[in-house]
């Protein structure tokens, strides 16, 4: 009995100690813990506090660089499109034999007069959507195409608008859920309410809107460009989406380059860069400074353009990826300033490159060289990714070791308050301009809120909710969510993904203001609502306020509507591709001809009118067919 109870002593006592040990060293990595998110918070403020400049004196200087109206509408109605930029309603270029196009024009003339009369247009519409191969997609190209084809006559554009929208009001209110009508782009219709409010609303961002969204968009980027980004994984020091925020503390420093532009005299323009940038960053931010005068479009791209440094008698071309670029294992990292060792100062001569044959083939192979070297999956800049090797070994590491990494990584998420704060008076400058009924409401808002709350009268199961939820659908998120999301729709200027990112924040934001339903918050709500948390209630209010200031305004008569509408087609129309659009328009008529044939055989109004007999003689002479017609 005594040797087992000696041996349960000191059994107990070794256990003790073990405890106790093991007690201090978890004490000694908290407090370890502790001193680094001490130090980091304190290197977070200290960065905090570094000065941004004055954006409002830059932009007082220089004009904003506004696109024109066929730009804008091309970039709002087809960009999205599946063909993007190459889309031929941008390019405007139709493949049509020199001989056959005074009839196809002839032809084309004919089918949008065809288009000018109801009874075609709502059954050739009504039959497209009765098809099941007419996909969303479909649905939103159509429409744009109609709003090209019929922008000559907007008021008739409006009618057909709105007995389209009566009978979807009717379907919602009758046997679906009224407060999801014009949620999504799923009907002709709901596409063509958007595009004739980007039509409406194109004075009023010029004018009003488009100045801070202008500013708001610059005071991003410039923040954003403050700090480190990584070109490979599309992640900021300084963000407000938390899932592009750069998790990792890169050490980096400003420098002032003097910059020399080749064959545009002698003249020096400073340029602030960080040492961490790539080549490319660097050549985007000289030509951003240089040209700071030109829009986008104007400016010189990136590949045209090369960057010579030269610290002494000779020079060196500086690039991305070159012989002299940095290996870490398997992986290989992108030149910056710093492996350079470009330093403060520095003069740095920017060229472009000469299109001589010799030089494109050149240039061209040089390109192409630097294009796979950088498709490259083994290629980073500022974070290198987690490969086999690391993930072999993290598989090793405690548990309490990942979690601990893992507290260390939410402290960067301060970094979103800081950028937050910076930007609020950028934020709310948007949002008054935007919601406030005080100042001048464009016309064709308060005509359609009318027109929505004359509608609602007329049903009883239509409360006040659900015309708040109307409103909200047809202006605020069909219109101004887009805007805000894309400034290139409305701006000459580039959006990079960083940038978009923090500008979906914000639109998530004005879409919180615009819903009914409280937010419930908690410690798992995504970070982009914590942000905004305490301004929503003061949103919420303000969208309140303006759909109410819009209810008071004096009503906007159809003549009135109608005399503006005439207005904004006579100054526009004839720079769109109409033709185009009706070319394009008329190969869904092909498409679903026997269906809009029966159609229009069917509707009394089109057989007095011989409606079918016309579309026939139309399809005939655009297709090239030997007929009896």
């Amino acid at each position: 009995m005594l040797l087992i109870i000696t041996i349960s002593v000191y059994c107990y006592r070794r256990k003790s100690q073990q405890a106790e040990r093991e007690y201090e060293k978890v004490k000694h990595q908290l407090e370890n813990l502790e001193e680094s998110v001490r130090d980091r918070c304190k290197k977070e403020f200290t960065d905090l506090m570094i000065e941004m400049e004055d954006h409002t004196n830059d932009l007082n200087e220089g004009r904003i660089p506004f696109l024109d109206y066929k730009t804008y509408t091309d970039r709002v109605f087809f960009l999205p499109s599946k063909d993007g930029a190459n889309d031929v309603m941008i390019t405007g270029k139709l493949d049509i034999p020199e001989a056959r196009k005074a009839t196809v024009i002839q032809s084309l003339n004919q089918f949008s007069n065809l288009l000018n009369s109801k009874t075609f247009l709502i059954n050739f519409i009504r039959t497209l959507e009765r098809s099941h191969d007419f996909n969303a997609r479909a649905k939103v190209y159509f429409a744009s195409l109609l709003t090209v084809a019929l922008h000559g006559k907007l008021e008739y554009y409006t009618d057909i608008m709105r007995t389209l929208l009566l009978e979807l009001m009717e379907e919602y209110v009758n046997s679906k859920n009224p407060k999801l009508m014009l949620r999504r782009s799923e009907t002709v219709v709901e596409r063509m309410l958007c595009n004739w409010m980007s039509i409406c609303l194109y004075q009023f961002l010029k004018d009003s809107a488009g100045e801070p969204l202008y500013k708001l968009f610059k005071a991003i980027k410039h923040q954003i460009e403050k700090g480190p980004v990584d070109v490979r994984v599309k992640k900021a020091k300084y963000t407000l989406n938390d899932t592009g925020l750069l998790g990792d503390d890169v050490e980096y420093s400003v420098l002032t380059l003097q910059v020399l532009v080749q064959g545009e005299g002698p003249d020096v323009t400073p340029v602030k860069v960080l040492n961490c940038d790539t080549i490319s960053q660097v050549k985007e931010k000289i030509i951003e400074q240089v040209y700071r005068n030109l829009p986008y479009s104007q400016r010189p791209k990136v590949d045209s353009v090369t960057l010579e440094w030269r610290p002494g008698s000779t020079g060196q071309i500086l690039s991305d990826l070159d012989l002299t670029s940095q290996k870490e294992g398997r992986w290989k990292r992108i030149n910056t300033l710093a492996h350079y060792n470009v330093r403060d100062n520095a003069t740095l001569v920017l060229s472009k490159v000469q299109h001589t044959q010799q030089n494109y083939d050149q240039n061209q192979e040089n390109h192409e060289e630097r294009n796979a070297l950088l498709e490259d999956d083994k290629v980073f800049h500022l974070v290198r990714p987690t490969d086999e090797l690391d993930e072999t070994k993290s598989k090793r590491g405690s548990i309490k070791d990942k979690s601990m990494t893992k507290a260390i990584t939410e402290i960067y998420l301060t970094r979103l308050l800081s950028v937050k704060g910076t930007l609020q008076q950028f934020v709310d400058d948007f949002f008054r301009s935007v919601l406030c009924s005080g100042a001048v409401v464009p016309p064709a808002v308060k005509y359609f809120f009318d027109f929505l709350d004359e509608q609602a009268l007329k049903h009883n199961n239509v409360d006040e909710e659900t015309i708040h939820i109307w409103k909200t659908n047809s202006l605020p998120l069909r219109f101004w969510v887009n805007i805000l999301k894309n400034p290139h729709f409305i701006f000459d200027v580039h959006v990079s993904e960083v940038v978009d990112a923090s500008l979906s924040v914000i639109a998530q934001t004005f879409m919180d203001a615009c819903t009914k339903s409280e937010h419930k918050l908690s410690r798992d709500s995504p970070s982009n609502k914590l942000l905004y948390a305490k301004e929503i209630s003061t949103y919420k209010k303000m969208v309140d306020d303006y759909y109410k200031g819009i209810r008071q305004m004096v009503s906007v008569s159809d003549q009135d509507m109608n005399t503006h509408l005439a207005e904004v087609s006579r100054s526009h129309t004839d720079k769109l591709n109409t033709h185009v659009a009706l070319h394009q328009l008329y190969q869904y008529a092909s498409k679903y001809y026997d269906g809009i044939i029966a159609s229009l055989e069917e509707d009394p109004a089109a057989q007095s009118k011989q409606l079918a007999l016309r579309l026939q003689q139309i399809a005939a002479a655009l297709e090239n067919k030997v007929t009896d017609l």
